[in-house]
């Protein structure tokens, strides 16, 4: 008997802008003329100063990341990649540098972006 005077349900969808700072202002504007409420810009931080434990070892924390989504182990990995299994350990735990062409043959494997582990 209430149905009709129930509210539909509301849908929140959270946007992340790049840009340049001097812009912001007009970018608030023109979200609350579509109905949007920005959120505070001082209410987000950047992660590195969120997770400092992950960015001393930025890149081995991407590679072990990227092997995990994709649910592939160190040895998976290794096969099909010809690196040694004991050399992606190192790399991922920050004793070992990746290389650029290393990192092209990872990322081809692994879907992502080779600059992620540089």
């Amino acid at each position: 008997m209430l149905d009709h005077t129930k509210k539909p349900p509301i849908n929140n969808v959270t946007l992340l802008f790049e840009g340049h700072e001097e812009k912001q202002r007009e970018a608030i504007v023109a979200l609350k003329s579509l109905d949007f409420n920005p959120l505070s810009i001082s209410d987000s931080i950047p992660w590195r100063d969120a997770f400092p434990e992950f960015a001393a070892n930025e890149s081995g924390n991407c590679l072990s990341a990227a092997r995990q989504k994709k649910e592939f182990t160190q040895a998976a990995l290794s096969d099909f990649t010809g690196i040694s299994r004991r050399h992606l350990s190192e790399m991922e735990n920050g004793k070992r540098e990746i290389e650029k062409i290393t990192a092209q043959r990872l990322a081809d494997i692994l879907d992502v972006d080779y600059r992620v582990f540089l």
